[in-house]
């Protein structure tokens, strides 16, 4: 057991040491002269508006949560579309085609349940109104 995590801990020492060793050769070569320009923080070219530490709206992160929450839910869309073949199917496929009369609309039920849960949690969403920017 410990020999197939062998080649994982030697990876990990060398970029631990690569880390350390790049760093500490910048460390011993900088020659520091800061000036005001320097020590602005960079903004993609822009100046800098307002405070770091602005608080943000709640609707903010609803949106983002949202936004991440249903996104990942519409993944779970592709494995079920690479294997609809097998989920339609009673019986295994047989040269990748689903025997006569074998045919089954389990993996098309089961999709169309899920976009229904998925659908009644956008309304759900959309009645609350966390999608509104007032």
């Amino acid at each position: 057991m410990e020999r197939t995590y062998l080649p994982v801990l030697l990876l990990v020492g060398f970029v631990v040491m690569n880390a350390a060793l790049i760093l500490l050769i910048s460390h011993l070569t900088l020659r520091p002269r800061p000036t005001a320009e320097k020590q602005t923080p960079y903004e993609s070219g822009m100046p800098v508006i307002g405070d770091a530490r602005e608080r943000f709206s709640v609707k903010f992160y609803m949106v983002a949560v949202l936004f991440i929450l249903f996104d990942i839910e519409t993944v779970f869309m592709i494995p079920w579309g690479a294997h609809f073949r097998e989920l339609s199917c009673g019986v295994d496929l047989v040269a990748g085609a689903c025997p006569a009369g074998q045919l089954s609309l389990f993996g098309l039920w089961e999709m169309l349940v899920f976009i229904a849960i998925l659908l009644v949690g956008f309304i759900y969403v959309w009645k609350k109104g966390a999608l509104q920017w007032d």
